[in-house]
């Protein structure tokens, strides 16, 4: 990205937020939307549809908190390469979940083995 690109990003705010299943969309102040996968956000992907959908958006638009997945993503962040959580931070968020959270433990244990 190079100094401009990062100008550009200060000045847009984000509209209105889609999550589903396997992507994470922002419509944009300027009328672009921007669509990444699930996969470049681990607290998102291995979030209940609840807490996915319990976010607000922070600083007049230029981001978005996820209140119970401890999660924040600004404008300047979508869409510039994966979050990468280590082992002990999705371990930690699986935790926090009601059961069954230690069959998805176990299945993420091994994922990640």
């Amino acid at each position: 990205m190079n100094f401009s690109t990062i100008k550009i990003l200060d000045t847009l705010l984000i509209q209105k937020v889609t999550i589903t299943d396997e992507v994470l969309s922002v419509d944009l102040s300027d009328g672009r939307s921007i669509s990444v996968s699930l996969l470049w956000y681990s607290r998102l992907l291995h979030g209940s549809q609840e807490e996915c959908q319990d976010y607000r958006l922070i600083a007049g638009g230029m981001g978005i908190h996820w209140n119970q997945l401890e999660e924040d993503i600004s404008v300047k962040k979508f869409g510039s390469g994966p979050i990468v959580w280590g082992k002990s931070a999705i371990i930690k968020a699986l935790v926090r979940r009601s059961p069954p959270w230690k069959l998805e433990l176990l299945n993420i244990e091994k994922k990640l083995a």
